[in-house]
């Protein structure tokens, strides 16, 4: 990476030096979707707009930063969730490689929790839905433990790919991004540059010693 996104990505005061022959990880957050602007929602609304965000594809005018495409392009394969706006933004973030999508990285899932009355923007939907599903209401959807189940797989699949590549691309959606990114700590993996946050084209890449 080395001056690549050094500003865009707060890069820590410390890297692996060369000596120690880093391999990485990038986590992506996908681009924004191509959708009507939000709106006050009533919580039936609001699982309308969860299921419309699942089929949206990538906005056409958001196209990811200059910075990214360079900060990825030594990947010769990256995996993407199945959901369409994570599909067509690895595609947009890496034309050169290879996509390899699937629901193993889709979005822990959301579901509207039923508060008549109640109108608010999809945003705070989101953080409400969140807590309650947190709190254990699931609405037939996975629940925490299934989420982590597929965050475990995927830190898997993606240090044996970093392992045999040096690199390797991940682009699915903020929360279970987070979720891959803490259990990469628990394997040893450091954070060298970025933070989980709810932003369009975020990354977050994390680094160990090869082998």
């Amino acid at each position: 990476m080395d001056s690549v996104g050094v500003k865009e990505l707060k890069v820590r005061r410390r890297r692996l030096s060369p000596d120690e022959n880093p391999i990485r990880i990038v986590l992506i957050r996908h681009g924004k979707p191509d959708m009507e602007r939000s709106r006050w929602l009533s919580h039936k609304k609001f699982q309308d707009f969860i299921e419309q965000y699942e089929r949206a594809g990538l906005d056409p005018d958001n196209l990811p930063p200059e910075w990214l495409v360079t900060l990825v392009r030594q990947a010769r394969r990256v995996f993407a969730s199945d959901r369409p706006r994570a599909r067509e933004s690895a595609q947009a973030v890496a034309p050169h490689a290879e996509v390899q999508h699937s629901p193993l990285f889709m979005e822990a899932q959301l579901k509207s929790p039923r508060l008549p009355v109640v109108r608010m923007k999809p945003a705070a939907w989101a953080i409400v839905a969140r807590l309650a599903w947190h709190a254990g209401h699931h609405g037939g959807i996975e629940d925490f433990g299934d989420a982590k189940d597929r965050a475990i797989k995927t830190v898997d699949m993606l240090s044996d790919v970093a392992q045999e590549d040096g690199i390797a691309v991940l682009v699915a959606h903020g929360y279970f991004n987070a979720m891959v990114g803490r259990n990469l700590n628990k394997r040893g993996w450091k954070r060298y540059g970025g933070r989980h946050r709810a932003k369009f084209w975020n990354a977050v890449v994390y680094e160990r010693p090869l082998g």
